[in-house]
């Protein structure tokens, strides 16, 4: 998919493993500029082991301004924070953006919900650490709902079930029906 943004033309591509440091350069570009703000989004620096399984899978992309990286997001179709939860869904995670691309958020939220939508799915869902109040006011004012805060292990960012508790806001966007002819391979 090809759209413009800024007067200038952007591509998603899927992260393969030769990408792997880029997206980690954008996490970890993002996580800092987060810090230097007070706000513990995620941890100081991404483990590659924390993104490899879902390049692996083909669930990681790359949003390029003409050739140069601007950001990066996880598109999946199952999250067990949400098992609790019905509905056709995709789950976003990892969705960050270089500073010289600010702004850019908006775009990858809306390219998420449009693939979601062109993949059956009917919702998008997505969280953050509850304490980002900043966050969780953009997430609101783009048309998501707070579904709760759930305790979720290990580092800020990562999900596992021992290390420390760090609690999240879960959010979901009801998708407007559309066409599902341009699906992703699954």
């Amino acid at each position: 998919m090809e759209t413009t943004w800024n007067g200038a033309a952007v591509t998603f591509h899927r992260a393969s493993a030769a990408d792997a440091a880029e997206v980690l350069d954008v996490l970890d570009e993002a996580a800092a500029w987060l810090r230097r703000r007070g706000i513990t989004q995620w941890p100081e620096r991404f483990e590659s082991s924390w993104i490899e399984g879902a390049i692996e899978r083909g669930e990681t992309w790359l949003a390029r301004v003409g050739t140069a990286t601007a950001g990066t997001l996880t598109l999946d179709w199952a999250d067990p924070l949400w098992a609790d939860a019905g509905g056709a869904a995709g789950y976003v995670h990892r969705m960050a953006v270089r500073r010289q691309a600010a702004g850019l958020g908006a775009l990858l939220l809306d390219w998420s919900a449009d693939t979601a939508r062109c993949n059956g799915r009917h919702l998008l869902r997505l969280d953050c650490v509850a304490a980002n109040a900043g966050l969780c006011a953009y997430y609101e004012a783009r048309g998501f709902l707070h579904r709760g805060d759930a305790p979720v292990g290990g580092a800020p960012g990562q999900r596992r079930d021992d290390g420390p508790r760090t609690y999240v806001s879960r959010y979901e966007l009801t998708l407007p029906p559309g066409p599902e002819s341009a699906a992703l391979p699954r």
